[in-house]
C-alpha cells in the first residue's frame, strides 16, 4: 500500500486534482481516462452519487496500470470514508472538517484533506491527523486566505477547490497554494454530453498547461 505521504508529494508534483463530479456513472471511466491522458494524475470521484464506491473501483480498475491516483470527494461521514476506501480511494476529500473522517482514514493510511475555512477549523483537522487542508470554497475568500492561514499556522499544505480557473491559478499559487482541486474549469460538460472525449481531453490539457505555467512563474 501507498503511504500517504508519497501521495501527497505526488499530487504536489502534478499541481492539480480534477474534480469528477456530475457525470453519469457510464461515463465516468472515458472522462477519467481522458483526464489520465491530459495529464492530471489525480482524479477525485465525488461521492455524492448512489454509486459512487462502484465509480471509483471502476476508475481504479480502468486505470490500474497508469499512475494515476484515484480518490473520492464530498465525503461527509465515517460510513462513507469506509466505503470508498473499501472501493479503492487512495485520498479522500471533504467539504468540511471532520475528525471522524480522517480518524477512519489514519486507521487505513489514506491520505484525508478535509475542508476548512477558519484558523479553528484548520487547527481543528490537523489535530485529528489531516495529510493535508482543502480550503473551500475558494473563491469566497481567494488567493490570500492562504498566506493568511499559513502565517499563524506554519508549514501546512493547503489545496483551494471551488472557483480556481486557469485565470487566477497564479494568484492561487503564488500565495503558497501546494496544488489545486478544479472541476468546472478543469471538465467540459459540453464535451461530455456529446460523449466527445477528444474535446475532454482537450479542455483539461489547457487547465494543466495554466497549472504549469503559474508553478513556472
Amino acid at each position: 500500500m501507498t503511504d500517504t505521504r508519497t501521495i501527497t508529494d505526488r499530487i504536489v508534483e502534478s499541481g492539480v486534482i480534477a474534480v469528477v463530479r456530475g457525470v453519469d456513472e457510464e461515463q465516468v471511466v472515458p472522462v477519467s481516462r481522458a483526464l489520465y491522458e491530459a495529464g492530471v494524475e489525480a482524479l477525485e470521484i465525488t461521492a455524492d452519487g448512489t454509486r459512487a464506491a462502484e465509480m471509483i473501483a471502476a476508475v481504479d480498475r480502468e486505470l490500474a496500470d497508469t499512475d494515476a491516483i484515484i480518490g473520492a470527494g464530498t465525503v461527509l461521514d465515517a460510513a462513507t470514508a469506509q466505503s470508498v476506501i473499501d472501493a479503492g480511494a487512495t485520498f479522500v476529500v471533504s467539504p468540511s472538517t471532520s475528525p471522524e473522517v480522517v480518524r477512519t482514514c489514519n486507521r487505513h493510511g489514506v491520505l484525508a484533506a478535509p475542508g476548512v475555512m477558519t484558523p479553528t477549523e484548520a487547527v481543528t483537522a490537523m489535530e485529528a491527523g489531516a495529510d493535508v487542508l482543502k480550503m473551500f470554497p475558494a473563491s469566497t475568500v481567494g488567493p490570500g486566505h492562504i498566506s493568511a492561514l499559513s502565517g499563524p499556522l506554519g508549514d501546512v499544505d493547503i489545496i483551494p477547490t471551488g472557483g480556481v480557473s486557469a485565470d487566477n491559478v497564479d494568484a492561487f499559487f503564488d500565495a503558497g497554494a501546494v496544488a489545486v482541486g478544479a472541476g468546472g474549469a478543469i471538465l467540459d460538460k459540453e464535451a461530455i454530453d456529446r460523449g466527445d472525449m477528444d474535446g475532454v481531453r482537450a479542455t483539461a490539457e489547457s487547465f494543466v498547461a495554466a497549472v504549469e505555467d503559474a508553478r513556472d512563474n
